[in-house]
């Protein structure tokens, strides 16, 4: 089974991931576990995103593209895998089309910008054992103390709620439309994010298997 997952930063798409990965016995490839991963085995791709990271650059599509096609080609892939981060946007997709890389279903995980913000922005975290919280959902029985290690709990800057509201602009913009790009190939599936991750997750088996 060959996936694409989709959804807003925030959406959760992490985690069901992980989830589909352990269900259907498939890796998730993530754009930047992956190129992380080619940055440290030296592959061509690699070196060549390396010199554009090292200019303070974006890794460019081609790049990109590259290095999703070599992990692609790799044996854990050949049952099946899940694309998470990738494609991002119509020309990626398109790309990957050319590649001839077949794509079984695309779900989308729908959450309300609102929610999301409310969910990112609410988020604390340890910086030195990495425990997390949420001032709504998690709460740590003493407010600003790690429940773990006693130390201080802050405000990643990528949640904050300006910051969570660019990244939500630019998904919306440059991402989103690839539901249309995949609705009219007959593959997308739109699963709405519920407040328990395990609703979630049932809706997206559910999907799957449908």
């Amino acid at each position: 089974m060959n996936l694409i997952l989709l959804g807003a930063p925030g959406a959760g798409k992490g985690t069901q991931a992980e989830k589909i990965c352990a269900k259907y016995s498939i890796p998730a490839v993530s754009t930047g576990n992956i190129i992380r991963e080619a940055l440290k085995n030296g592959t061509d791709m690699g070196l060549k995103a390396k010199s554009y990271i090292d200019a303070g650059k974006l890794v460019p599509d081609d790049v990109v593209i590259g290095i999703v096609k070599e992990r692609l080609s790799e044996d854990d892939c050949k049952n099946g895998f899940i694309l998470d981060g990738f494609p991002r946007t119509i020309p990626q997709a398109e790309a990957l089309d050319k590649m001839g890389v077949r794509i079984d279903k695309v779900v989308d995980i729908e959450v309300p910008d609102e929610k999301i913000a409310s969910r990112l922005s609410g988020r604390r975290v340890c910086l030195k054992c990495g425990a997390t919280y949420h001032l709504e959902f998690k709460k740590p029985a003493k407010e600003g103390v790690c429940d773990v290690c006693g130390d201080e709990l802050v405000q990643r800057k990528d949640d904050s709620p300006e910051t969570v509201l660019d990244r939500l602009s630019v998904y919306h913009e440059q991402t989103e439309p690839l539901k249309d790009y995949y609705a009219k190939t007959g593959k997308l599936v739109i699963v709405e994010g519920q407040e328990n991750v395990e609703d979630t997750t049932a809706l997206v088996f559910k999907s799957l298997e449908e």
